[in-house]
């Protein structure tokens, strides 16, 4: 597999530490409101690296962390009168719904930035030690010159990038570039003891204490939206490589940026929307398609004529599996594996291998999809359907659509209920046959009558 290095701007031969291991960390939300759109990217493109990986046969720790102390936090807490722990505790309730939504499966370990205090003074303190870090009046600064690599994830010379950046001017700095570790204690906010005294920590510092503790001193991929390249991930390398001696991470994957209806993402331009807001007209798994249906570098645009031909997308692949599964229940024994299986499953691998290529492993469904219609027209035998079935589920199970499949079991009143339909039709009263097939849409039922029998489906 090739992954585009960010760090290099090449692809790259994915070789991990150890061999069929992968030890991936993706940065999580701050944790003091509603997930949005842009942050829903991430979470499904990662999600599917994550399941490729595992299909490929690798043992994979996945680690993404929620950032539950911050200003956001603090700031959400004071407007609703709540402590920033409840703030956190009800936002990463709400992230578990949209995230289960989108299909995203749980990481690994979801580690807090609160309970991690102890990791992160330890790596503060070695920073300090070394004199990559000092203190400043209950605050603790990171020396940004000092490291002779600063600006190599977002390709820039630190001379650019503090002339191109919105720099927090501080008196208590020795350079405007040089960026917080360590916030001493202000009135009312949360705040844990530390040598440099009471005080929280800073963002950048919790995403390298929290890979350390979880994947060790260097890892194969780090992986996060676009936005975080300066100056987030820049400076976890520059903490994390001059307190270790030793390469932060191997790889550095980032997803490109959403627009809506070809206009940056804003909340100032009021086309900024929740997860939560579009799942409610939408439904999550148009979402999760929408941000695997282009590459993950490219630019998605947003738009509510996208969702909807997304809505399609899967109700094409939704009536694919059905109909297997009609067909399996109707098929003659025997057959065998058809000749098109293998070369589906090579395009698949040849996609994904390819940086991540989501778009050209949902081609390779697609087409798979159109082979299975025609064996299921062509009235194959069990062996074949089966082979294909098989096939279909694991690609899908991969780029994790098709999670909200209806379950084949009918309770025994609508089962009863097609059996009279069908004894009717037997016996020409159609008007009966009719009666009870609105009923049965009623329950939402649909039926359709086929040359194998009838076949049903629920809609909700």
């Amino acid at each position: 597999m090739k992954i585009y290095n960010t760090l290099s701007r090449t692809k790259e031969e994915f070789v991990p530490l150890e061999p069929g291991k992968a030890r991936i960390y993706a940065c999580g939300p701050t944790v003091y409101n509603f997930i949005h759109i842009g942050n829903a990217r991430p979470l499904c493109v990662f999600d599917v690296l994550r399941r490729y990986l595992e299909w490929r046969g690798y043992a994979v720790t996945f680690v993404q962390n929620f950032t539950d102390i911050d200003d956001k936090l603090i700031k959400k807490a004071n407007e609703e009168g709540i402590s920033v722990a409840e703030v956190a505790e009800r936002y990463i309730g709400e992230f578990w719904t949209d995230a289960k939504g989108l299909g995203v499966r749980p990481a690994t370990v979801h580690p807090r930035a609160t309970e991690h205090i102890d990791d992160i003074l330890s790596l503060i303190g070695t920073l300090v030690e070394k004199g990559y870090a000092y203190p400043s009046n209950g605050d603790v600064y990171f020396r940004a010159a000092k490291f002779g690599e600063y600006g190599k994830l977002s390709h820039q010379p630190l001379e650019d990038l503090e002339a191109g950046a919105r720099i927090d001017v501080s008196e208590q700095k020795e350079d405007p570039m040089d960026f917080c570790l360590w916030k001493g204690a202000k009135p009312g906010e949360p705040h844990w003891p530390s040598p440099w005294g009471d005080g929280r920590p800073g963002w950048h510092i919790e995403c390298s204490a929290m890979a350390g503790c979880y994947l060790g001193k260097t890892i194969d991929i780090h992986c996060g939206g676009q936005d975080l390249i300066f100056p987030h991930h820049e400076n976890e390398i520059a903490q994390s490589e001059c307190a270790n001696g030793c390469e932060f991470a191997r790889y550095w994957m980032h997803n490109g940026y959403i627009n809506v209806d070809n206009r940056k993402m804003s909340k100032s331009l009021g086309n900024f929307f929740t997860v939560r807001e579009v799942a409610n007209v939408y439904g999550y798994e148009p979402i999760r398609y929408l941000m695997i249906s282009s590459h993950y570098r490219s630019p998605i645009n947003y738009s509510t004529d996208i969702l909807e031909q997304s809505k399609n997308a899967l109700e094409r692949l939704y009536t694919c599996r059905e109909n297997l599964d009609f067909a399996l229940q109707h098929a003659a024994d025997g057959g065998e594996a058809p000749d098109f299986i293998e070369k589906h499953r090579q395009d698949f691998i040849n996609g994904m291998d390819d940086d991540l290529n989501t778009a050209d492993g949902l081609a390779a469904l697609f087409n798979l999809a159109r082979d299975c219609n025609i064996l299921i027209r062509d009235n194959a035998k069990k062996d074949a359907l089966r082979a294909a079935s098989k096939l279909f589920d694991e690609l899908c199970e991969v780029l994790g659509l098709l999670y909200n499949r209806k379950s084949d079991s009918l309770d025994s009143e609508i089962e009863t209920l097609i059996q009279q339909r069908t004894a009717a039709r037997k016996a020409r009263n159609f008007a009966e046959a009719d009666r009870i097939r609105d009923l049965l849409k009623a329950q939402g039922i649909v039926l359709e009558d086929t040359p194998q029998g009838v076949k049903w489906s629920r809609q909700a």
